[in-house]
């Protein structure tokens, strides 16, 4: 684990806040939780951090508008909701942020907005041009437009492909939970709090499992997963409880508070991080075991040869994910032929691609730089 890693040191910050500490539970904006977290904020940017927020809650506190005592589950009403509560949210933030003489922007991402390669350069800009001003973005998921086609799913996510997105040094995870325990400890006295661990370790899951409040999307597991996500570029990730007085001051002062993930590994490079940051996948093509050393020795490209099986229904640039022998996840990259067309030619050397398709556009079924080890 990179124990080095100090929070002290930590320059640009994604401080992500979660739907029951915004809104009481469901009792409306938490107008003095939020002063008490604007101030900290406010703080850190003033001491020399850049801070980036990915806020939760618009959804909650548009059902306290309307009057709604339950999250609803047709896509229009939270949509609805979604719209309703956004005003409520940023008016809070701008308004709190003003009186400490920082500006505030809203950013509204989708999946499309990451999965697209220019509109996620897009993105990059318009985000490091506000940081460099010394701005405070404030983002969420635009769900006033998504569907779940092309819902991101939940803002802990969000936080880490957007802490990827800006290269950011630090991700705050801010919940009603103490941190990460080995089990759930609303229904185990005994649950034990884990103070560190490296970030994709797969017993970390098993321990989060569980579902998330009822007005949030997320639990402890999309956390767990989140910090996954953000160790691809060398983040740091801490999960702690927003209740905890002065929490994100403590935090910058290397305070031992909530549980630290580390990245076990050296970032990925920018179009590395883009490629396993994309969530829609289209497909999966099954490798033999020559083809997963290959990949994982020498970072070759991936030849039909070595590919044993086809599924899902892709076209030409789609995302594909690679599964060795056991069904275990390898890597995931664009391929460069379709469905059909990947079926009529995998098993056999690159030599035979045109007397089986009549035509050649690429040797290589993914190509080496559009193709990112995942495991």
């Amino acid at each position: 684990m990179s124990e080095k890693i100090k929070t002290s040191e930590c320059k640009r910050w994604v401080v992500k806040i979660g739907s029951a500490l915004l809104t009481n539970d469901g009792q409306g904006l938490a107008a003095e939780a939020i002063n008490g977290w604007v101030e900290q904020m406010a703080a850190l940017q003033q001491a020399g951090h850049e801070i980036l927020l990915v806020s939760s809650g618009a959804v909650a506190e548009g059902m306290t508008r309307l009057g709604w005592t339950r999250r609803p589950h047709a896509l229009h009403e939270l949509q609805a909701a979604a719209a309703v509560g956004q005003m409520g949210l940023v008016q809070a933030y701008e308004s709190r942020f003003k009186k400490y003489g920082l500006h505030t922007a809203q950013i509204l991402l989708t999946h499309e907005d990451l999965a697209d390669r220019q509109r996620y350069l897009n993105a990059r800009s318009t985000l490091q041009t506000l940081l460099g001003l010394g701005v405070i973005p404030i983002v969420n998921e635009n769900d006033t437009v998504t569907n779940d086609e092309i819902r991101l799913g939940d803002n802990d996510t969000l936080a880490a492909l957007v802490a990827n997105l800006v290269g950011a040094d630090l991700l705050v995870l801010l919940t009603d939970q103490q941190g990460l325990f080995d089990s759930d400890p609303r229904i185990n006295a005994q649950a034990k709090l884990i103070p560190e661990a490296q970030a994709g370790d797969v017993a970390l899951e098993s321990m989060a499992a569980g579902r998330g409040g009822a007005l949030g999307r997320g639990g402890m597991l999309t956390k767990v997963r989140a910090a996954a996500r953000a160790a691809r570029s060398g983040v740091l990730t801490l999960i702690a409880s927003g209740n905890e007085p002065n929490v994100l001051q403590r935090l910058a002062a290397d305070e031992a508070l909530g549980t630290r993930l580390y990245p076990a590994c050296a970032p990925f490079a920018a179009r590395k991080q883009w490629l396993a940051g994309r969530l829609q996948v289209r497909g999966r093509l099954s490798l033999d075991e020559g083809a997963v050393n290959k990949l994982r020795g020498s970072g070759s490209s991936l030849l039909p040869v070595g590919v044993t099986r086809v599924e899902g229904d892709f076209k030409r640039g789609d995302l594909v994910v690679c599964l060795g022998p056991a069904g275990e996840e390898i890597a995931r990259g664009l391929v460069n032929y379709s469905a059909s067309e990947s079926a009529r030619i995998i098993g056999q050397p690159s030599s035979r691609i045109e007397a089986l398709l009549g035509y050649v556009d690429e040797v290589e079924l993914v190509h080496r730089d559009n193709l990112v080890i995942t495991t």
